[in-house]
């Protein structure tokens, strides 16, 4: 059973401003979505016939359980986010859709259905996550890894990014995940330290900066991604702080979306960003700390263009070492 929000301890802003969590009824009267933050009813032959191959093969995807507000645009351009490992999560992040409970079993079967799947689906470009497993020794990697090689073998030359969970910070899992050669290794910074009580109440920011560090001292040719939420009531000079903790740990590529709360169960939202805001901090990451590639906008989700960010950041990395 997902805990309230009401339960979940929030330290105040540094600047000693009261926290600017909004209730529930505000946000959806007089704090009505504005007119920029609209997405298209998921449609179309490429959605359909998403929607039909992951059925058929009993696959999950992070569009779909999430609730994501780009799986329209996605799945008709024919990218989509396999989520493996079930789609029972063993934490309960204050923000996220994904069901929280016990998993059941272990699919080891699911790496060739997910491969089987991109084939048919012509991927060029595979986007693998999952849910949180911290029953398993290695909090599935090594599912991590069977996916990535399965792809490799069916589909040569495609470009696989992964989206990962912290592994509990195990060195070991990590290194089984970057051992398997994806393009992109993504892991989540979420939010800004202060709000981890409420939003990642399992988890640990510092130990989220260090799998991305070690993750690229494994394999410096990898490109390294995170991406963090905004409108959860953290104030500027922390999501500076934050930015420029990942880029000194070697995050190239950095996503920066609005929080849009899934259900009342959810932590509550703060307050909408403007275009200009996204616009600006996508500026401060790019000039001011040299992120390779940055998705800053209310709809951004961290797979969302996932196939064009892998290749400007290729190509940027490609032009410094010109």
């Amino acid at each position: 059973m997902r805990h309230r929000w009401e339960d979940r301890p929030v330290a105040p802003p540094p600047d000693g401003r009261p926290t600017e969590y909004l209730p529930f009824r505000q946000e959806k009267g007089a704090h009505g979505r504005p007119a920029w933050l609209k997405a298209r009813v998921p449609d179309g032959p490429g959605y359909r016939d998403i929607r039909q191959t992951m059925r058929g093969l009993s696959l999950h995807t992070v569009c779909e359980e999430a609730r994501c507000p780009n799986i329209g645009e996605c799945w008709n351009n024919r990218t989509a986010t396999f989520m493996i490992l079930g789609n029972v999560c063993t934490r309960s992040c204050g923000f996220c859709a994904v069901l929280t409970g016990k998993p059941q079993g272990l699919d080891l079967e699911e790496p060739k259905r997910v491969a089987h799947a991109a084939k048919e689906m012509g991927l060029k470009h595979a986007v693998i996550t999952s849910v949180n497993r911290d029953e398993l020794p290695d909090g599935g990697a090594s599912v991590f890894a069977a996916t990535i090689r399965e792809i490799r073998k069916a589909i040569p030359g495609c470009a696989v990014e992964v989206l990962t969970p912290d592994f509990k910070g195990d060195r070991d899992a990590i290194k089984t995940v970057i051992d398997a050669k994806p393009d992109t290794f993504n892991h989540n910074i979420e939010t800004v330290p202060r709000l981890y009580p409420a939003v990642r109440p399992q988890a640990k920011y510092e130990r989220s900066l260090e799998v991305l560090r070690y993750a690229k001292e494994l394999d410096p040719d990898v490109l390294t991604k995170s991406g963090f939420m905004v409108g959860l009531g953290e104030v500027e000079e922390e999501i500076h702080q934050t930015m420029r903790d990942l880029r000194e740990h070697g995050v190239d590529i950095l996503t920066i979306g609005q929080y849009l709360r899934p259900t009342e169960n959810h932590l509550p939202m703060a307050r909408y960003y403007e275009p200009r805001e996204f616009a600006l901090l996508r500026r401060y990451a790019l000039d001011v700390l040299g992120f390779k590639h940055v998705e800053s906008g209310p709809l951004v989700r961290s797979s969302y263009h996932a196939h064009e960010q892998t290749e400007e950041a290729r190509r940027g990395a490609l032009g410094a070492r010109a």
